[in-house]
């Protein structure tokens, strides 16, 4: 009994470290893929305007845009989070 107690407390410790060894190994193989990374591939600034949008967009339109985003946003809240088609018509009528 005493022979295998041995032998499986020796295995035990053989996989934990070869698991402990596998994780050390993983971790150096990230920290230098992300330095790689940010060498070759260094982040670009954002740029504060979005693309394909202009600054001549009308204030009624911008207006109109919240209203709805409001307006839905309270129809999905009264509806318990769910909209319905009938919830929506009802607060329409």
């Amino acid at each position: 009994m005493t022979e295998q107690m041995t032998s499986g407390i020796e295995l035990m410790f053989t996989g934990m470290g070869i698991v402990f060894l596998f994780l050390i190994m993983l971790v150096i193989a990230i920290n230098i893929m992300s330095a790689l990374v940010q060498r070759y591939f260094p982040d670009i600034p954002a740029s504060k305007t979005v693309p394909g949008i202009t600054a001549d967009i009308d204030k009624s339109v911008v207006a109109a845009i919240t209203a709805a985003v409001h307006q839905y946003r309270n129809d999905r809240k009264d509806a318990g989070g769910r909209a319905t088609q009938g919830a929506v018509a009802e607060k329409h009528n």
